[in-house]
């Protein structure tokens, strides 16, 4: 099996090791709606860039459901390799594939059922309405693909391999900037066209991942004595990935909170947040995936026993992402408008001026969200995911609380929305600090 202990070696080499390739990786991923709002940006116009910019942080809300279930299965995927428990991991892919399968049919459902009811909370402005419904409506087709991919990948990562879920990535990635050429310019599909040629490319790399798994990695076939429901293993899966889905949900509904204050200011507003939000996530996308390849390391370790090896593992893990987000920070404060004129047309001067103030304020603190998921992926490795979900409700519900609070002041406007981004993180930090320091570890 090609496949990693993160065990034993340097810690920072095998740390930064592992991890690139998932930086590599999302970064590709985010090229999905990216490339969409750039396209759609230069050629169909503003109503059309609101409309697609703010259907991402609808799907990435509805994505995370999915993703979190697979995220806290890995988890336990990773402790099972840790301890050599490998007819346990086994066991424990049967289960969750069927788990979250179902919960991705269920979503599916569930959302082309409540679209209108979706878009009215959201309080999409009438101009951007029937744009947002014909994306949404393709774009909905793709939540399974999501769901294969998630899921190969994270079985793949928790085993140490985080090289095929980039290669499988990278094609998508690269077959979707095709695509939307073709469907946008050529076939003049509109906003339909966009969320078509990403749908297609979802599904190749998740039916792609799923068969190459099965073919070049025999040992995680299944077979017949996997295939039953064993409660043990169902409790500790359904517990991680749970509350692990809880706290990717209730991260990623904040956000959607935001989408909908934002709204009310107008499609101005709306096309700058849509594209600052792009490069914004595309630019602390690193620290992120440090802090899931982190949670990784931690989760074989603390199945293999190695509890000093773990507290070695935190203070190189923080070093590495105090670096890393202070030189993003820095990038992106310094080119802010440049980001903002890949996106946008240089005569809407408007949406470039607010696109720049948000970067600037968020931007300069993405050292403290490197933090906070190196938190995340700590606390859901050693089985304690609630404590994610806390930290994740004290830096979204600050948000969200002082967005509404200071926007709502004649003299600071939207602003206050961007404000309060890097409070919610500070204090999450400052909790998650405080927890560790009382309970330790294991």
């Amino acid at each position: 099996m090609n496949q990693s202990s993160l065990t034993t070696g340097n810690i920072t080499k095998s740390l930064l090791r592992f991890a690139f390739p998932m930086m590599v990786g999302n970064l590709l991923q985010q090229l999905y709606n990216i490339v969409d709002t750039l396209i759609v940006g230069q050629f169909l116009g503003k109503e059309a860039l609101a409309a697609v910019g703010s259907s991402y942080s609808l799907m990435t809300f509805l994505t995370s459901i999915l993703l979190g279930l697979c995220m806290g299965s890995g988890v336990c995927f990773s402790i099972c390799f840790g301890k050599r428990e490998y007819d346990r991991m086994k066991s424990g892919i049967f289960m969750s594939f069927v788990m979250i399968g179902g919960a991705a049919l269920l979503l599916s459902a569930a959302v082309f059922a409540g679209m209108d009811l979706i878009l009215k909370a959201l309080q999409v402005p009438g101009d951007v309405y029937g744009l947002m419904r014909d994306y949404l409506w393709v774009i909905f087709w793709g939540i399974a693909a999501t769901f294969l991919y998630n899921f190969f990948a994270s079985l793949l990562r928790a085993v140490g391999n985080s090289v095929v879920p980039l290669l499988f990535l990278g094609i998508a990635a690269l077959s979707n900037i095709g695509l939307d050429l073709l469907f946008i310019i050529c076939f003049h599909r509109g906003v339909r066209g966009a969320a078509e040629a990403t749908v297609l490319s979802q599904y190749g790399a998740g039916v792609g991942i799923m068969v190459y798994t099965m073919i070049q990695f025999p040992q995680l076939r299944l077979k017949r004595e996997n295939l039953k429901w064993q409660p043990e293993i169902l409790k500790e899966i359904f517990q991680l990935s749970f509350l692990t889905c809880i706290q990717q949900s209730v991260m990623n509904f904040g956000i959607l909170m935001i989408q909908g204050l934002v709204n009310s200011f107008g499609a101005v507003v709306m096309a700058a947040f849509s594209v600052a939000v792009k490069i914004d996530t595309f630019a602390y996308m690193p620290v992120q995936d440090f802090g899931n390849a982190f949670s990784t390391f931690v989760a074989q370790n603390y199945g293999a026993g190695k509890t000093e090896r773990i507290r070695e593992g935190i203070r190189s893990a923080v070093k590495t992402a105090f670096f890393f987000g202070a030189s993003v920070s820095a990038l992106v404060f310094v080119f802010a408008r440049q980001l903002m004129l890949i996106f946008v047309n240089p005569r809407e001067t408007e949406i470039i001026r607010e696109g720049v103030e948000y970067l600037r304020i968020e931007g300069s603190f993405y050292y403290l969200i490197g933090f906070l998921f190196l938190c995340y992926g700590y606390y859901r490795a050693v089985k304690r995911p609630g404590m994610s979900l806390v930290l994740t409700v004290i830096s979204l519900g600050t948000r969200v609380a002082l967005a509404y609070i200071l926007s709502a002041v004649s003299w600071i406007g939207v602003t206050g929305i961007w404000a309060s981004v890097p409070i919610g993180w500070l204090l999450a930090d400052l909790a998650g600090y405080l927890y560790y320091r009382r309970a330790g570890i294991e």
